[in-house]
Parts: structure tokens; sequence; C-alpha cells
């Protein structure tokens, strides 16, 4: 092979590589890693609260012995969060993400019962652990919505991908990749909750 055809053939392969990577070939496995690297930090999130329970539970139930069954939904809700799993290759089935979703949300009204029950006792109230947990199970909670937030981002961003030119050819004839689920708001999230004593 002369010098002129080698150099020829390594045009052809640099002209070819920078078409490939500015027509939008390599955007749909970006975007889909991305958003699969926020639904990990969404598990990481919710992994965290459901290591914190544990903890406020029992130092809940020092105080309020007589609140067993608002303990016991706490646990019972905790249980079947961290059973209802979905991994990234779930991602394109929505009844998978509302079976996740509604266990977590289960969880949630659960933890808002348990912390709704503090305010009857002033002691646990000024107790370091509990100040320190309620603490920890906000900022989670801060937390999880912010993974949240980044998912539905980069889904949105995914999914879009998915429809718009040039992409939406490579997607036709290269990757065939569904859109990804996304996070709906539970039903009655509009109204805030009422906490009775």
């Amino acid at each position: 092979m002369s010098i002129l055809s080698r150099l020829l053939a390594a045009a052809v392969l640099i002209t070819m590589g920078t078409t490939l990577s500015g027509c939008g070939y390599n955007n749909i496995p970006t975007r889909e890693e991305q958003a699969k690297a926020s639904w990990a930090e969404v598990q990481n999130q919710y992994q965290r609260r459901a290591d914190v329970i544990p903890n406020l539970v029992s130092t809940v139930q020092g105080y309020a012995k007589q609140e067993k069954d608002v303990l016991t939904s706490v646990v019972e809700a905790r249980a079947k969060a961290t059973q209802v799993k979905i991994d990234a290759s779930q991602l394109t089935d929505p009844d998978k993400l509302k079976q996740f979703q509604d266990a977590q949300n289960q969880l949630s009204g659960a933890l808002g019962r348990l912390l709704a029950v503090s305010e009857n006792y002033p002691d646990l109230k000024s107790n370091q652990n509990f100040l320190a947990l309620q603490s920890q199970l906000e900022g989670t909670e801060n937390r999880i919505a912010v993974a949240r937030r980044d998912y539905i981002e980069n889904v949105r961003v995914f999914n879009t991908t998915l429809r718009t030119f040039p992409d939406v050819i490579w997607q036709t004839l290269v990757f065939h990749d569904k859109p990804l689920a996304e996070f709906t708001a539970t039903s009655g999230s509009e109204t805030p909750p009422q906490v009775k004593f």
C-alpha cells in the first residue's frame, strides 16, 4: 500500500469519525447512561432513607411505647419499600416504576405519621439522638427530591433525543431504544397532609 493510499485511508477514517461524532451517533448511549446514573442516585438516596429508619424507630420506641401501631406501620412500609427493586434495565416499564413509587410513597406516609407522633412527646423532641435522626431524615428527603428531579431531567433529555433529528435516524437504524419511564406525581400530592392530634 502506497503512502498516498494510506493517507487517503487515514483521511477517510478521520472524516468518518468526525462525521459520526458530530451527527449525534453518541448522543443516544451517552444520554441513556446519564439517565441510568441518575436512577442509581435515586436508589442510593432511598437506600439511605431505609438505613436511617431503624435508628429513628428505635429512638421513638423508647419514648412512645403506646404508639406501636405507627411504629409497626413504619417498619412494615420500610420492608415493602426495600423489597420493591427496579434496575436500569426496567426503566422503560412504567408499571414497574409505578410499583416502586407506590412503595416509596407508602413509606413516606408512614414516616410522616411517625414524625407527627413525636409532637406528642416533648421529651422525645428534645432528645439529641431523635433530633439528629430527624435532621438526617429531612436531609435525605431533600436529597431524594433532588435525585428524582435530576432523573426526570435526564429522562426528558434522553426521550427527546430519541425523537429529534438527526438522533431519530440512529434510533431507527441502530439503537432501537425505548423511551424511559418518568416519575409521576402521586395522586393527592397536590393537597398538603393534615396532622391531627
